[in-house]
């Protein structure tokens, strides 16, 4: 292969469902591409509809409005243009996962998705009939392969490309984002061109869908595995580059590795600004505490979305140490967000008095905790309905996974943060988060975490040590590990029993609680599906 040609890469951030806006983007950096000099622009997967479209999919008008605009899109394709377009198509009564090549204002080729993934958050055979031959079209003298997502994954699609002739296979993926995620598929799709002799180009969506988010990172392999290109990742933009004579033009930009605690950032910020943004909020509210919880939740969304869209509001009751009031006031202050202050203790006093007949004679306890955590919920959510700002909870995922949180209460709430995330590492951001400029107090990331809905409470009163709970619920969780397993790497008989327990016995509060933010290989969530009503026991 000698020949030369310019491509480019849309790495959009797409809204799902918004057909005739995403023809738009798509329409608009074609003229982009077309200037810059490209002869073909590729775009991610399902970029007509935005991934994944989930159940839109079973509904015939959909189909027909997504052929309305690509017929659309294609009476704009000209003047030497070639467009790869990700979308959904029906065919002989099946709904496929496609890529089409649009050239000369006609679908001249159309490619259906191979291999699909039905695992983690993909539940692709539900929705979609996998295609059965390989696409391989001819761009000025070179021949070019497609392949969409999973296909990439395993060695047998671009092996049939090879065969059919192709000297170059075009990408198109739609690839959520979790911590290590960005590093698996690059050394993946090494693995790939190094079997096929092929040069990838891989080209990935970004930007927030309900609890998913995508990365981006698009880029360019040579067929011996060289990393020639890289967008950077969670930035929507139009890339060029050049192939020649079979590999990638020298010099073109590499976006370095961001840090762990860099990514996860991003990929929250990115998750807040876009379920906010592409909902319609007008804005967000936050309950303060004096926590590290509610603290880095504070400032992803002031960095996400602005101050002036961000509302702090402290719900101070009787057991609430002055230091969290002062903490508080002080974040705020160097944020320039708007703060009130409430108190509980009028309501708290209305409930203690209404309730008297029905608790006489039972000692006190967690319902007179859990009280103060839902006046809270409400009036939060008060001030929601009457602003129209959606609350952002605070709660992470130790306290999801162990049902250290108040259905009704702190649950409530329209878009979970943080919940995807250990309360270990919720420390290790916040202090890496600060770095960048220190927003959150010292003090709050230092002293003991407590509810602080009673006298001298902290956190470990009710739950093992964070580092413990932490271990035990990612390697049970996420790693599928047994009891027996951790007992056997060290881990106490007690601990395991409690934590897996509590992990168990709260599982339905978990389908009670708003969606949140996925950052690791497995989250409460899509990913997530264990029963409620369950007599399995594992084995000790």
């Amino acid at each position: 292969m000698n020949a030369s040609i310019s491509l480019a890469v849309a790495q959009f951030n797409l809204v799902v469902g918004d057909l005739a806006g995403n023809a738009e983007r798509i329409l608009e950096a074609l003229s982009d591409a077309r200037a810059r000099g490209a002869r073909l622009l590729l775009t991610p997967e399902l970029a007509l509809s935005g991934y994944p479209p989930e159940d839109l999919l079973l509904r015939p008008d959909f189909h027909r409005a997504c052929e309305r605009e690509i017929a659309r899109i294609a009476a704009a394709v000209g003047d030497g243009m070639t467009l790869v377009l990700g979308h959904p198509r029906m065919h002989a009564g099946r709904c496929r996962n496609a890529a089409s090549v649009i050239r000369d204002g006609r679908v001249e080729a159309t490619y259906d998705k191979r291999l699909l993934p039905n695992y983690s958050v993909f539940d692709e055979v539900r929705y979609f009939t996998p295609g059965d031959a390989p696409c391989v079209f001819e761009l000025d003298g070179v021949r070019v392969g497609l392949a969409i997502c999973e296909d990439l994954w395993a060695p047998e699609p671009l092996a049939e490309l090879r065969a059919a002739g192709a000297e170059l296979v075009l990408g198109l993926n739609a690839s959520p984002f979790h911590l290590g995620k960005r590093a698996l598929r690059l050394e993946t799709l090494r693995a790939r061109a190094a079997e096929s002799g092929l040069p990838v180009l891989y080209c990935n969506s970004v930007g927030g869908q309900d609890e998913l988010v995508f990365d981006g990172a698009s880029f360019a392999l040579d067929a011996d595995g060289r990393l020639a290109w890289r967008a950077p990742s969670f930035e929507a933009g139009l890339h060029c580059v050049g192939l020649a004579g079979g590999r990638w033009q020298d010099g073109l930009p590499v976006a370095g590795d961001p840090s762990e605690e860099e990514e996860a950032y991003a990929a929250l910020v990115t998750g807040v600004r876009d379920y906010v943004g592409k909902n319609g909020f007008p804005g967000a509210i936050i309950g303060l505490s004096g926590g590290i919880d509610s603290a880095l939740t504070l400032a992803v969304a002031v960095d996400a979305l602005g101050a002036e869209r961000v509302r702090a509001v402290m719900l101070p009751s009787p057991y609430t140490a002055q230091m969290s009031l002062d903490d508080s006031r002080e974040m705020v202050r160097r944020l320039g967000v708007r703060y009130d202050e409430i108190p509980i203790e009028p309501a708290m006093r209305v409930y203690r008095d209404m309730l008297a007949g029905q608790f006489r004679g039972l000692p006190e306890d967690t319902t007179e905790e859990n009280l103060q955590s839902r006046i809270r919920g409400n009036v939060l959510m008060a001030l929601s309905n009457k602003t129209g700002s959606i609350v952002l909870t605070t709660g992470n995922k130790s306290e999801m996974a162990t049902g250290y949180a108040t259905l009704y209460g702190d649950m409530a709430g329209g878009f979970a943060v943080l919940k995807d995330l250990y309360k270990c590492f919720v420390y290790r951001l916040s202090r890496w988060r600060n770095t960048r400029g220190e927003v959150i107090p010292e003090n709050i990331i230092v002293r003991p975490p407590s509810a602080e809905l009673k006298p001298g409470q902290v956190d470990q009163d009710s739950l093992p040590p964070y580092e413990v709970l932490d271990a035990i619920v990612e390697a049970y969780m996420e790693r599928d590990e047994s009891p027996r397993e951790l007992i056997a790497r060290g881990f106490s008989e007690a601990d395991v029993r409690r934590v897996v327990g509590l992990l168990k016995h709260n599982e339905y509060k978990r389908r009670q609680a708003p969606v949140g933010i996925r950052i690791t290989r497995r989250g409460f969530g899509r990913d997530w599906r264990y029963p409620i009503t369950s007599r399995y026991r594992d084995e000790y």
